[in-house]
């Protein structure tokens, strides 16, 4: 069954990478129908109104620009709005910095919703209708070394299918399923309700770990890479990661029993092994000062609930979520 797709895009403040993007986009063997950008009004885009215009004026792919302000901006809800002005079968969510590596990026995220793939066939594994389809993130160059290794870890070579019968095995990570590049079966996810809204990050892990609960499988399709990582302090790290605990916390019914920092004490290890083991043991300081700041993190938002609200807004990411609270 041959499926059609388009693509969700958010837009504020883009760079080359964008345009990078749309270009790709269109040499891609599986051509999306359209791409739908929700962009913030208040751009002020590094590469110029003018220049993005031109390169969406040259797309061979049908693009719709709609525009929302930043108040309007929600996480999940400008993602529903989106993938609300669509009409395909699949619906794939990207994010603005992340970038094709190659031309078969959306023949490969499709594999798993058409044909056979690692047990799957015609979009069914062990029963189970697979509804998300996530790609492979490939660190984009220049990308420091601790970063490289990360993205390597949590993206392996390989591609599987993850159910509610890994919960056992792979904890937390069974719903691991980033829409930096994740495709969806649009009637199944309007079925499911849709990305959170009003909620404060890690919608995309929601959204999945709802769906796995439901009885849907998650496809990690590696063949569908993108370039996309970020060098980020120990600081930024650290409101990344309250903000990720806080989102735990206030879903229960997505996260309630499954622990998370028996993975990041693993990532320490293995990364801390492969600095070692390639000569380069004088990032160790700096691998355990980044890690200590996402645990910090981790553990403050985990307990958000019990901090003065100056605190809770000094460690978050998004400050704008807290409002007067």
């Amino acid at each position: 069954m041959t499926m059609t797709l388009d693509v969700v895009i958010p837009v504020y403040k883009p760079d080359r990478k964008f345009i990078t993007l749309l270009a790709r986009l269109n040499r891609q063997r599986r051509k999306p129908e359209k791409i739908v950008l929700m962009v913030t009004a208040d751009t002020g885009e590094k590469v110029g109104r003018a220049t993005v215009r031109k390169w969406i004026s040259r797309s061979r792919i049908p693009v719709e620009c709609h525009i929302l302000s930043k108040e309007e901006f929600d996480h999940g809800g400008t993602r529903n709005k989106g993938i609300g002005f669509c009409k395909s079968d699949v619906v794939l969510c990207m994010t603005q910095d992340a970038v094709p590596a190659d031309e078969f990026m959306t023949e490969e995220l499709l594999k798993p919703f058409e044909g056979e793939f690692c047990g799957a066939k015609d979009g069914k594994f062990a029963g189970r209708e697979i509804l998300v389809s996530y790609g492979r993130q490939l660190p984009v160059p220049f990308c420091r070394v601790i970063e490289g290794y990360t993205r390597r870890f949590n993206y392996p070579k390989e591609s599987r299918i993850k159910t509610v019968e890994d919960t056992d095995t792979l904890g937390v990570k069974t719903f691991f399923a980033s829409n930096v590049c994740a495709a969806y079966r649009r009637g199944l996810f309007l079925e499911q309700g849709g990305f959170p809204e009003k909620t404060i990050f890690n919608e995309d892990m929601i959204f999945a770990g709802r769906a796995v609960k439901a009885g849907y499988g998650i496809a990690y399709a590696a063949k569908a890479r993108v370039f996309h990582s970020h060098n980020l302090s120990g600081r930024e790290q650290f409101h990344r990661n309250f903000d990720l605990a806080v989102s735990q916390v206030e879903h229960p019914e997505v996260f309630e029993g499954l622990r998370s920092e028996g993975e990041g004490v693993k990532l320490v290890k293995a990364t801390a092994a492969y600095l070692i083991n390639n000569g380069n043991g004088r990032l160790l300081p700096l691998l355990f000062w980044v890690s200590a700041c996402k645990y910090a993190g981790y553990f403050l938002g985990k307990r958000f609930r019990r901090l003065p609200g100056w605190l809770v807004r000094s460690c978050s990411m998004n400050k704008r979520y807290w409002g007067d609270r």
